[in-house]
Protein backbone atom coordinates (compact mmCIF):
# COMPACT_ATOMS: atom_id res chain seq x y z
CA UNK A 1 0.00 0.00 0.00
CA UNK A 2 1.06 3.56 -0.85
CA UNK A 3 2.01 6.05 1.81
CA UNK A 4 -0.81 8.53 3.07
CA UNK A 5 -1.51 11.66 1.27
CA UNK A 6 0.83 14.83 1.81
CA UNK A 7 -1.45 17.03 0.19
CA UNK A 8 -4.92 18.68 1.45
CA UNK A 9 -8.10 19.12 -0.88
CA UNK A 10 -10.71 20.51 -0.58
CA UNK A 11 -13.01 20.00 -3.43
CA UNK A 12 -16.87 20.72 -5.17
CA UNK A 13 -19.07 17.85 -5.81
CA UNK A 14 -21.66 18.20 -8.15
CA UNK A 15 -24.37 15.45 -9.01
CA UNK A 16 -28.07 15.89 -10.79
CA UNK A 17 -30.76 13.69 -10.21
CA UNK A 18 -33.92 13.32 -13.18
CA UNK A 19 -37.34 12.23 -12.74
CA UNK A 20 -36.36 10.42 -8.77
CA UNK A 21 -35.96 11.09 -5.90
CA UNK A 22 -32.56 11.17 -4.63
CA UNK A 23 -33.16 10.91 -0.62
CA UNK A 24 -36.41 10.21 0.63
CA UNK A 25 -37.17 11.90 4.51
CA UNK A 26 -38.63 9.15 6.38
CA UNK A 27 -39.94 11.46 8.91
CA UNK A 28 -42.01 12.81 6.04
CA UNK A 29 -43.41 9.72 4.37
CA UNK A 30 -40.18 9.69 2.03
CA UNK A 31 -40.43 12.99 0.47
CA UNK A 32 -37.76 14.08 -1.24
CA UNK A 33 -35.38 16.30 1.25
CA UNK A 34 -36.09 19.82 1.29
CA UNK A 35 -35.01 22.92 2.89
CA UNK A 36 -38.69 24.06 3.89
CA UNK A 37 -37.44 27.90 3.69
CA UNK A 38 -35.95 28.27 0.64
CA UNK A 39 -37.43 24.24 -1.32
CA UNK A 40 -34.14 23.53 -2.22
CA UNK A 41 -33.25 19.97 -2.48
CA UNK A 42 -30.84 18.23 0.72
CA UNK A 43 -29.13 15.04 0.37
CA UNK A 44 -27.50 13.75 3.38
CA UNK A 45 -23.50 13.37 3.70
CA UNK A 46 -24.57 10.36 5.52
CA UNK A 47 -26.39 9.04 2.08
CA UNK A 48 -23.19 9.88 0.00
CA UNK A 49 -20.74 8.03 1.94
CA UNK A 50 -23.43 5.37 2.33
CA UNK A 51 -23.25 5.12 -1.77
CA UNK A 52 -19.64 5.00 -1.47
CA UNK A 53 -19.42 2.70 1.15
CA UNK A 54 -21.41 0.44 -0.88
CA UNK A 55 -19.40 1.30 -4.14
CA UNK A 56 -16.19 0.07 -2.53
CA UNK A 57 -18.10 -2.85 -1.20
CA UNK A 58 -19.01 -4.27 -4.54
CA UNK A 59 -15.77 -3.82 -5.97
CA UNK A 60 -12.88 -3.63 -3.88
CA UNK A 61 -14.14 -6.24 -0.94
CA UNK A 62 -12.00 -8.97 -1.21
CA UNK A 63 -9.17 -6.94 -1.81
CA UNK A 64 -6.95 -6.65 1.00
CA UNK A 65 -7.33 -3.99 3.81
CA UNK A 66 -10.55 -2.72 1.44
CA UNK A 67 -13.11 -4.00 3.76
CA UNK A 68 -16.34 -1.80 4.45
CA UNK A 69 -16.98 -1.42 8.18
CA UNK A 70 -20.26 -0.02 8.31
CA UNK A 71 -22.01 -2.34 6.19
CA UNK A 72 -25.43 -4.46 6.08
CA UNK A 73 -25.90 -6.51 8.52
CA UNK A 74 -22.47 -5.99 10.32
CA UNK A 75 -21.86 -7.19 13.96
CA UNK A 76 -19.62 -4.49 14.70
CA UNK A 77 -18.10 -6.07 17.91
CA UNK A 78 -17.80 -9.40 16.11
CA UNK A 79 -15.39 -7.32 13.50
CA UNK A 80 -13.50 -5.69 16.46
CA UNK A 81 -12.87 -9.16 18.32
CA UNK A 82 -10.94 -9.62 14.59
CA UNK A 83 -8.30 -7.08 16.12
CA UNK A 84 -8.25 -8.18 19.29
CA UNK A 85 -7.75 -11.70 18.17
CA UNK A 86 -4.56 -10.55 15.53
CA UNK A 87 -2.92 -8.82 18.75
CA UNK A 88 -3.58 -12.04 20.81
CA UNK A 89 -5.23 -10.04 23.51
CA UNK A 90 -8.59 -10.87 25.42
CA UNK A 91 -11.43 -7.81 25.13
CA UNK A 92 -12.49 -6.15 28.62
CA UNK A 93 -15.96 -4.81 28.70
CA UNK A 94 -16.09 -1.37 27.09
CA UNK A 95 -12.50 -0.90 28.09
CA UNK A 96 -9.42 -0.50 25.62
CA UNK A 97 -6.07 -2.16 27.34
CA UNK A 98 -4.00 0.37 29.80
CA UNK A 99 -1.31 0.02 27.63
CA UNK A 100 -0.89 2.77 25.04
CA UNK A 101 0.85 0.78 22.62
CA UNK A 102 -1.84 -2.16 22.66
CA UNK A 103 -4.74 0.26 22.62
CA UNK A 104 -2.98 1.79 19.08
CA UNK A 105 -2.25 -1.22 17.73
CA UNK A 106 -6.05 -2.25 18.45
CA UNK A 107 -7.14 0.88 16.43
CA UNK A 108 -4.36 0.58 13.67
CA UNK A 109 -5.64 -3.05 12.62
CA UNK A 110 -9.08 -1.74 12.15
CA UNK A 111 -7.46 1.39 10.22
CA UNK A 112 -5.62 -1.11 8.03
CA UNK A 113 -8.04 -3.54 7.37
CA UNK A 114 -11.57 -1.37 6.67
CA UNK A 115 -11.72 1.32 3.85
CA UNK A 116 -14.72 3.38 5.37
CA UNK A 117 -12.76 3.71 9.11
CA UNK A 118 -9.12 5.23 7.25
CA UNK A 119 -11.48 7.16 4.90
CA UNK A 120 -14.48 9.06 7.52
CA UNK A 121 -13.45 7.49 10.77
CA UNK A 122 -15.67 5.52 13.14
CA UNK A 123 -16.36 5.30 16.88
CA UNK A 124 -15.49 1.84 17.66
CA UNK A 125 -15.84 2.09 21.68
CA UNK A 126 -18.46 -0.30 21.91
CA UNK A 127 -18.65 -3.56 24.08
CA UNK A 128 -15.46 -4.88 22.64
CA UNK A 129 -13.82 -1.40 22.23
CA UNK A 130 -11.04 -0.06 19.50
CA UNK A 131 -10.98 3.04 20.44
CA UNK A 132 -11.99 6.31 18.36
CA UNK A 133 -10.62 7.22 14.60
CA UNK A 134 -11.53 11.07 13.50
CA UNK A 135 -11.17 10.51 9.72
CA UNK A 136 -9.21 12.69 7.06
CA UNK A 137 -12.63 12.85 4.61
CA UNK A 138 -15.70 14.89 5.53
CA UNK A 139 -18.52 15.45 3.48
CA UNK A 140 -21.20 18.57 3.78
CA UNK A 141 -25.02 17.73 2.88
CA UNK A 142 -25.53 18.32 -1.00
CA UNK A 143 -27.84 21.60 -1.45
CA UNK A 144 -29.55 21.47 -5.36
CA UNK A 145 -28.62 25.09 -7.13
CA UNK A 146 -32.32 26.00 -7.08
CA UNK A 147 -35.40 25.50 -5.50
CA UNK A 148 -36.97 21.85 -6.68
CA UNK A 149 -40.61 20.77 -7.28
CA UNK A 150 -41.69 17.25 -5.27
CA UNK A 151 -44.27 16.04 -7.82
CA UNK A 152 -46.66 13.28 -5.89
CA UNK A 153 -48.72 10.01 -7.80
CA UNK A 154 -50.82 7.73 -6.92
CA UNK A 155 -49.61 4.27 -7.92
CA UNK A 156 -51.97 0.54 -7.31
CA UNK A 157 -51.14 -2.41 -6.75
CA UNK A 158 -53.10 -5.22 -8.19
CA UNK A 159 -52.11 -8.52 -6.30
CA UNK A 160 -52.93 -9.32 -2.96
CA UNK A 161 -51.32 -11.21 0.63
CA UNK A 162 -53.47 -13.34 1.66
CA UNK A 163 -56.75 -15.30 -0.33
CA UNK A 164 -59.30 -13.59 2.30
CA UNK A 165 -58.73 -10.39 0.60
CA UNK A 166 -58.64 -11.36 -3.31
CA UNK A 167 -62.06 -9.75 -4.03
CA UNK A 168 -61.18 -6.56 -2.08
CA UNK A 169 -60.15 -3.39 -3.88
CA UNK A 170 -56.52 -2.67 -5.26
CA UNK A 171 -54.28 -1.14 -2.78
CA UNK A 172 -52.74 2.54 -3.80
CA UNK A 173 -49.47 4.04 -2.61
CA UNK A 174 -47.98 7.04 -3.36
CA UNK A 175 -44.73 7.86 -5.00
CA UNK A 176 -42.28 10.94 -5.35
CA UNK A 177 -40.49 12.69 -7.64
CA UNK A 178 -38.03 15.64 -8.38
CA UNK A 179 -38.20 16.33 -12.11
CA UNK A 180 -35.17 17.63 -12.00
CA UNK A 181 -32.36 19.26 -9.61
CA UNK A 182 -28.75 19.39 -9.85
CA UNK A 183 -27.01 19.08 -6.42
CA UNK A 184 -23.70 20.58 -4.65
CA UNK A 185 -21.54 18.90 -2.28
CA UNK A 186 -18.62 20.33 -0.55
CA UNK A 187 -15.84 17.61 1.14
CA UNK A 188 -12.48 18.70 2.91
CA UNK A 189 -9.29 15.85 3.05
CA UNK A 190 -7.07 16.61 5.76
CA UNK A 191 -3.73 15.19 5.14
CA UNK A 192 -2.80 15.75 9.24
CA UNK A 193 -5.71 12.94 9.79
CA UNK A 194 -4.88 10.93 6.84
CA UNK A 195 -1.28 10.37 8.60
CA UNK A 196 -2.93 9.16 11.75
CA UNK A 197 -5.26 6.18 9.63
CA UNK A 198 -3.48 5.63 7.01
CA UNK A 199 -5.65 6.94 4.10
CA UNK A 200 -3.17 6.52 0.88
CA UNK A 201 -2.91 8.09 -2.51
CA UNK A 202 -4.66 4.84 -3.16
CA UNK A 203 -7.39 5.26 -1.35
CA UNK A 204 -7.99 8.82 -2.85
CA UNK A 205 -7.76 7.48 -6.43
CA UNK A 206 -10.26 4.45 -5.05
CA UNK A 207 -12.25 7.62 -3.57
CA UNK A 208 -12.17 9.30 -7.12
CA UNK A 209 -13.66 6.19 -8.81
CA UNK A 210 -16.60 5.79 -6.21
CA UNK A 211 -16.96 9.66 -6.82
CA UNK A 212 -16.84 8.62 -10.60
CA UNK A 213 -19.24 5.35 -10.72
CA UNK A 214 -21.15 5.26 -7.19
CA UNK A 215 -24.63 5.62 -9.03
CA UNK A 216 -23.73 2.92 -10.94
CA UNK A 217 -24.19 0.14 -8.16
CA UNK A 218 -26.81 2.49 -6.62
CA UNK A 219 -29.88 1.95 -9.21
CA UNK A 220 -33.29 1.91 -8.47
CA UNK A 221 -36.78 3.02 -9.66
CA UNK A 222 -36.27 6.08 -7.41
CA UNK A 223 -32.92 6.66 -8.34
CA UNK A 224 -32.09 5.52 -12.39
CA UNK A 225 -31.34 8.54 -12.96
CA UNK A 226 -29.17 9.69 -10.71
CA UNK A 227 -25.25 10.63 -12.13
CA UNK A 228 -22.19 12.86 -10.85
CA UNK A 229 -22.12 15.95 -13.40
CA UNK A 230 -18.63 17.52 -12.28
CA UNK A 231 -15.90 17.56 -9.25
CA UNK A 232 -13.35 20.32 -9.53
CA UNK A 233 -10.95 19.90 -6.47
CA UNK A 234 -8.74 22.51 -5.02
CA UNK A 235 -4.86 20.68 -4.08
CA UNK A 236 -2.93 22.34 -1.89
CA UNK A 237 0.82 21.93 -1.64
CA UNK A 238 1.17 21.80 1.84
CA UNK A 239 -0.82 19.72 4.89
CA UNK A 240 -1.71 22.49 6.12
CA UNK A 241 -3.43 24.17 3.27
CA UNK A 242 -2.35 27.39 1.42
CA UNK A 243 -6.20 29.09 1.18
CA UNK A 244 -9.44 28.69 2.97
CA UNK A 245 -12.04 26.80 1.86
CA UNK A 246 -14.60 28.89 1.58
CA UNK A 247 -12.49 30.73 -0.39
CA UNK A 248 -11.91 28.10 -2.55
CA UNK A 249 -15.09 27.34 -3.26
CA UNK A 250 -16.80 30.78 -3.95
CA UNK A 251 -14.75 30.76 -7.09
CA UNK A 252 -16.72 27.72 -8.32
CA UNK A 253 -20.94 28.97 -9.59
CA UNK A 254 -23.37 27.02 -11.17
CA UNK A 255 -25.57 29.33 -12.62
CA UNK A 256 -28.87 28.86 -14.97
CA UNK A 257 -28.58 29.67 -19.13
CA UNK A 258 -29.57 32.82 -19.36
CA UNK A 259 -32.17 31.58 -21.50
CA UNK A 260 -33.53 29.56 -18.94
CA UNK A 261 -34.29 32.99 -16.72
CA UNK A 262 -34.97 35.36 -18.93
CA UNK A 263 -37.94 33.09 -20.42
CA UNK A 264 -38.97 31.95 -16.90
CA UNK A 265 -38.13 28.28 -17.52
CA UNK A 266 -37.02 25.75 -15.04
CA UNK A 267 -33.98 23.30 -15.56
CA UNK A 268 -34.23 19.77 -16.93
CA UNK A 269 -31.27 19.04 -17.79
CA UNK A 270 -27.23 19.04 -16.98
CA UNK A 271 -27.01 21.34 -19.88
CA UNK A 272 -29.45 23.76 -18.57
CA UNK A 273 -26.51 25.27 -16.05
CA UNK A 274 -23.14 26.44 -16.54
CA UNK A 275 -20.42 25.12 -14.00
CA UNK A 276 -17.66 27.78 -14.50
CA UNK A 277 -14.02 28.02 -12.13
CA UNK A 278 -13.65 31.82 -12.15
CA UNK A 279 -10.89 34.28 -10.68
CA UNK A 280 -7.57 33.99 -9.76
CA UNK A 281 -6.35 30.66 -8.07
CA UNK A 282 -3.91 31.54 -5.21
CA UNK A 283 -0.70 30.34 -4.97
CA UNK A 284 0.41 27.18 -3.67
CA UNK A 285 -3.60 25.61 -5.11
CA UNK A 286 -3.56 23.90 -8.74
CA UNK A 287 -7.09 22.71 -9.55
CA UNK A 288 -7.81 18.87 -10.68
CA UNK A 289 -10.98 17.48 -12.21
CA UNK A 290 -11.47 14.15 -10.19
CA UNK A 291 -15.07 13.92 -12.65
CA UNK A 292 -15.11 14.88 -16.35
CA UNK A 293 -17.62 17.05 -17.06
CA UNK A 294 -20.06 15.73 -19.38
CA UNK A 295 -21.14 17.20 -21.82
CA UNK A 296 -18.01 18.86 -22.00
CA UNK A 297 -20.04 21.98 -22.95
CA UNK A 298 -21.21 22.24 -19.64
Amino acid sequence: MSTPIQNRYDFVYFFDITDGNPNGDPDAGNLPRIDPETNQGLVTDVCLKRKIRNFVSETHNEIPGQRIYVREKAVLNALHNEAYLDQKLKPESRKLPKEEEKAKALTDFMCKNFFDIRTFGAVMSTDVNCGQVRGPLQLTFARSIDPVVSAEFAITRCAVTNEKDIDKERTMGRKFNVPYGLYRCHGFLNASLAEKTGFTDDDLTLLKQALNFMFETDRSAARGLMAPVRCIAFRHEGKLGDARADELFSMVTAKLRPELKAENRPARSRSDYVIELTGAVPAGISVEEWVPSFPAAV
